[in-house]
């Protein structure tokens, strides 16, 4: 059972799980953090790199893209694609799909066309300025890759980088991340 966020921790003094002088049963060591810090953590690495990303995404004339156009742009691909298609990929509805495409279709970041192998579909697909954001966002990501080089030391970085490729699935392009967290 996890401890509440602002909680104590219920962890015994020792530091073990079960109070025993012997150390933890569970193969923790004394003054290791509790296990719901974990995924805490590792979701606050991601937040701060993609609030990074976006506030120099904005500086260099895209401020108006949010961490969600990012998968959008990523699921309508180089060939572009379908609203049905674009929703599943995000695991989100048509309708949901759908609104997207219209606030980026407005700001100027997809485009709608006919699909040349049906004309009653339309095919979504990113705009140059779209794909302006995707090209300067890899270049940021380097830089913010850089910076935390830097400042972990690059082994360590690598060393984190290969530990969270053998816990991880091999494809790291799970864009159904919007309907997962339920807001499509």
């Amino acid at each position: 059972m996890s401890t509440p966020p602002g909680e104590p921790s219920a962890r015994p003094a020792d530091g073990s799980a079960d109070g025993s002088a012997d150390g933890p049963a569970d193969g923790r060591g004394p003054g290791d953090p509790p296990g719901f810090e974990l995924p805490l953590r590792l979701f606050l690495a991601f937040r701060v790199i993609i609030d990074e990303l976006h506030e120099e995404l904005a500086r260099e004339g895209h401020p108006g893209l949010r961490p969600m156009h990012g998968f959008v742009f990523q699921a309508i691909g180089p060939g572009g694609t379908t609203a049905v298609e674009l929703g599943r990929r995000l695991g989100v509805s048509k309708q949901a799909a759908g609104k997207m495409i219209e606030s980026l279709e407005r700001a100027g970041y997809v485009e709608r066309a006919a699909d040349p192998s049906d004309a009653r579909r339309k095919i979504v697909r990113l705009t140059a300025r779209g794909t302006d954001s995707l090209v300067r966002s890899a270049r940021i990501f380097d830089r913010i890759r850089d910076r935390w080089a830097a400042r972990l030391g690059a082994d360590r970085l690598r060393a984190l980088e290969t530990g969270l490729r053998e816990l991880t699935p091999a494809d790291v392009w799970r864009l159904d991340v919007p309907g997962w967290f339920g807001t499509g």
